[in-house]
């Protein structure tokens, strides 16, 4: 995989606040806890998610994986940058870090194989927003390489 180009603060900034947005649209009446992720992709597009409970927990959807769903399900772009933010309805990034789960880690290390890159993760919380690469998150990672 390759590594995205580096990316401008401006840049992380928007995806963040485009992160926020989307945790104000999350469907989360059980946990009451709103998660929003808005990914970048290579064409400078921006899509976002937002989490989605559901009374039968095990098929509430992540943010990250709606995102990812709307992409699979559209034009498939390399992605550049994921954002990710969350907390109580109207608060998010104002709390402790919110990083993707690991079904998310997996979830976005398909879009990532598929697309050749390794994106840099932004963390959003109360202590500021933390880098990563996803490698750094999922390292060792199963994916569509792995069934060649």
């Amino acid at each position: 995989m390759n590594d995205t180009p580096s990316l401008s603060d401006s840049a992380r900034d928007s995806l963040m606040t485009a992160a926020r947005e989307a945790a104000s649209a999350a469907y989360a009446p059980y946990s009451r806890f709103h998660v929003g992720a808005a990914l970048l992709m290579e064409d400078g597009s921006v899509v976002t998610g937002a989490n989605v409970e559901n009374a039968s927990y095990g098929l509430s959807l992540c943010a990250e994986t709606v995102a990812v769903a709307k992409i699979l399900s559209g034009t498939r772009l390399a992605v550049q940058a994921v954002a990710v933010t969350g907390g109580a309805p109207g608060e998010a990034g104002q709390g402790a870090r919110v990083t993707p789960c690991g079904r998310c880690r997996q979830v976005l290390n398909e879009i990532a194989q598929v697309g050749g890159t390794d994106p840099v993760i932004w963390c959003d919380g109360a202590e500021g927003v933390l880098e990563l690469r996803l490698s750094q998150l999922l390292p060792h990672a199963f994916g569509p390489a792995n069934l060649l």
